[in-house]
């Protein structure tokens, strides 16, 4: 069976994505990985674009459209199709994804750590703050993976997005912060691969010199993706629609789409 993990880089744009992930784009380089510019639905928003990944359905049609939205969502995800196929899901997130996928609102004492077979999110680690590190966040993730074998693990990176608001997308603190990213994930996906995962890298939304997100602009809508897996075929494709990521997930995990997904093309598979 063919197992997933996401990672998702929040607020991570295409152009700081390609110039300054080395590991990341090494992988490229050496042909085990695939590289696409992904552009984003909008608004380009956090959690509305976090529905969008994992349910593949636009905020027009799963109705978050804006971050103070706070509810469950009514959609099929990845999440809770692999669960009713009995696959095993995991996540380490920010505590928003939590919210859309298992409890709403999110009780800070109770719901750090989750672990219920029967929830769409079987296995989670939420934080709550933006700052948390994305060191702490990877070995959250890490863990949930080597103690529960979830099927689909997701991983939501926050520091790069946090770091963006304070300083802009043009700024050396920003950048610095890819970077960093970057060298964790070189810790973590040699170790993925040679265990036969399947990996997709990528982010909900970019990031502005105004520090800030939500409109139309490039730097806010095109976003990087990486995928690596043998399973994976370079697709010569300029620009991805965001909406494909879900699909293409549960193509690979071998279980059906939902009927709102695009099941018509999947990313890069053969």
């Amino acid at each position: 069976m063919n197992k997933v993990i996401l990672v998702l880089l929040d607020g991570l744009n295409y152009e700081t994505g390609r110039s300054r992930m080395g590991f990341m784009n090494h992988l490229v380089e050496m042909k085990k990985a695939q590289f696409y510019k992904v552009v984003s639905a909008l608004p380009s928003l956090s959690r509305p674009l976090y529905e969008t990944i994992l349910t593949g359905t636009n905020p027009i049609e799963h109705g978050i459209t804006n971050n103070s939205i706070n509810r469950r969502s009514k959609e099929e995800s990845i999440f809770s199709i692999a669960q009713k196929a009995g696959l095993k899901t995991g996540a380490a997130a920010y505590h928003w994804v939590s919210e859309l996928y298992n409890k709403s609102p999110f009780n800070y004492i109770e719901d750090r750590i989750q672990n219920d077979a029967t929830r769409n999110i079987q296995n989670g680690m939420f934080y709550f703050e933006d700052s948390y590190p994305d060191s702490h966040l990877f070995i959250d993730g890490e863990y949930i993976r080597k103690t529960y074998d979830p099927d689909f693990l997701f991983i939501h990176s926050m520091n790069i997005d946090f770091v963006g608001h304070l300083y802009s997308s043009g700024s050396k603190e920003y950048r610095k912060k890819a970077l960093e990213v970057d060298s964790i994930l070189s810790n973590f996906i040699l170790t993925w691969m040679k265990q036969g995962y399947k990996i997709i890298v990528t982010a909900d939304h970019g990031m502005n010199s105004d520090c800030d997100h939500g409109g139309i602009e490039d730097d806010e809508r095109h976003v990087p993706m990486w995928i690596i897996g043998e399973q994976f075929v370079n697709d010569d494709c300029d620009e991805i629609n965001q909406l494909l990521i879900a699909p293409t997930i549960c193509k690979i995990l071998g279980i059906a789409p939902s009927k709102k997904m695009m099941n018509e093309k999947f990313i890069g598979l053969k």
